[in-house]
């Protein structure tokens, strides 16, 4: 594939650097990872766009470096290789563009609202007698600290900086011990930063990995953020990153007397957008307060389309561990607000469904909820349940409401099936309406169509990739 490169790149850096616990800790929240692994360097060599680099030219040229180079011998003769931000065919995330964007940071103060994705990918390939290549992957807060950008204050969305805590969880302002920065969350009461929160800032970066459904609260957070921006004159630089269910748009058009942090703006589940285009709409449409609108600069990708597929290489959240739960997420998130668990207390969170009161004869899958990390009060805590095992289950390019349907169907509790929080989910009253008067799931889809057809043609205006 045509991102396998740089996904290799990625996946060999994973994520220890992100292993310690939430913003509140007293640990470093700003690590750097370096990791070392075979690679073949004559075939980087055939690419006309990596180059060979002395040690002198890259410490004149970046002499933040210093601190990777001189942990080699000098002794020995060396080859610095250097991937440009360039090659061909590889996605190249906006992060890791930074002679696109470092020019607006000059000599500002800057504020950074950030988590465990906010990753910029440095890589020195240096071609020795043992043929190895040294990889390491940054965050953002660090990157941009290496290169003498004044960061003034960082802030954190649902899940913390970290990405450790609980869905729904209070996440707690904290210090980062290894730079002294404050960590503002944004998840709790305050979601929304306010003035004196933003006071002494310049220009606030936005780098945070969505998944493109409506209720992750990543793009609520961009809302909020861009809205007191706005409203204190400050400018937004967002990081576009790709978006792993873009290649699709799918589900009930929110209806706006249902808004929530699960679901801000009339788009349907799942909006096929990147964070970056979804910003571009939420300021072209006027949805910020009052219709004010935000100084808003995108820092577009290389390389990427909405079918290109994408392997995120850092879970964006705790209960989406790898590339079928993110696929699945806006199809079982709807068991959220049912008596359903969706297999949050597992190890295959939104990879499983199940409950107590299903019948094992439809659903012969059988898992027990435990306390683990990003759950520790998982629905049907220690309580056998009866489900089905999607682990296997092929990507998907539309939502499946059939297992939402059976599972109230089988279910004995149908009264107690749904709770307040499925409307918030759906972002309509009508959903739950149709399942209990027995709506098939193709005529609850066909309600679907026109909707999705009028938002696909307005969302046009805003897109930045094909």
């Amino acid at each position: 594939m045509q991102f396998s490169f740089f996904k290799n790149i990625v996946i060999i850096t994973i994520f220890t650097a992100f292993s310690c616990g939430n913003s509140g800790n007293t640990k470093s929240l700003s690590n750097t990872t370096e990791v070392q692994s075979k690679v073949d360097i004559n075939r980087l060599k055939k690419n006309d766009t990596v180059k060979e680099m002395t040690r002198e030219y890259l410490l004149e040229r970046e002499p933040w470096r210093k601190m990777y180079l001189d942990e080699f011998q000098e002794d020995k003769k060396q080859e610095y290789y250097e991937v440009a931000e360039n090659i061909d065919e590889l996605i190249v995330p906006g992060a890791n563009r930074r002679s696109e964007y470092l020019k607006y940071l000059d000599n500002k103060k800057i504020g950074v609202v950030a988590n465990q994705t906010s990753i910029v990918i440095d890589t020195l390939q240096r071609s020795i007698y043992d043929g190895m290549e040294s990889v390491r992957s940054l965050h953002l807060v660090d990157y941009l600290l290496g290169w003498k950008n004044n960061v003034t204050k960082v802030f954190a969305p649902e899940h913390g900086f970290r990405g450790k805590a609980d869905a729904g969880e209070v996440v707690k302002d904290g210090i980062d011990t290894k730079t002294g920065l404050p960590i503002i969350s944004l998840y709790g009461k305050n979601k929304k930063p306010s003035a004196e929160m933003l006071a002494g800032i310049d220009v606030m970066v936005f780098d945070i990995q969505d998944v493109g459904a409506r209720f992750y609260t990543y793009i609520s957070t961009l809302h909020y953020v861009m809205e007191a921006c706005a409203e204190q004159g400050i400018p937004v630089i967002v990081l576009d990153r790709p978006n792993p269910n873009g290649h699709y748009i799918d589900g009930p058009i929110l209806e706006m007397e249902h808004t929530s942090f699960v679901g801000m703006h009339p788009v349907p589940v799942v909006h096929g957008m990147t964070i970056g285009e979804y910003a571009q709409m939420v300021n072209g449409q006027g949805w910020l307060a009052n219709k004010i609108k935000c100084d808003l600069t995108v820092i577009p990708m290389q390389n990427y389309t909405h079918d290109t597929p994408y392997s995120l290489p850092i879970k964006p959240s705790p209960n989406l561990p790898n590339d079928v739960a993110i696929n699945l997420y806006p199809s079982l998130c709807f068991f959220e607000g049912t008596i359903v668990s969706a297999g949050r207390g597992t190890e295959n969170q939104f990879q499983i469904f199940g409950a107590p009161s299903l019948q094992k004869e439809f659903f012969p899958y059988t898992f027990t909820p435990q306390a683990n990390e990003g759950s520790k009060h998982p629905k049907f805590k220690g309580v056998a349940c009866n489900g089905l095992d999607l682990t296997q289950e092929p990507r998907r390019d539309k939502i499946n409401l059939e297992w939402l349907i059976e599972a109230y169907v089988s279910n004995g509790r149908k009264k107690e099936f749904f709770n307040n929080f499925f409307t918030k989910l759906a972002g309509t009253e009508r959903l739950q309406w149709q399942i209990e008067n027995r709506y098939t799931y193709s005529e609850i889809r066909k309600e679907w169509i026109r909707p999705l057809a009028e938002y696909d043609k307005m969302r046009q205006e805003y897109l930045i990739y094909e």
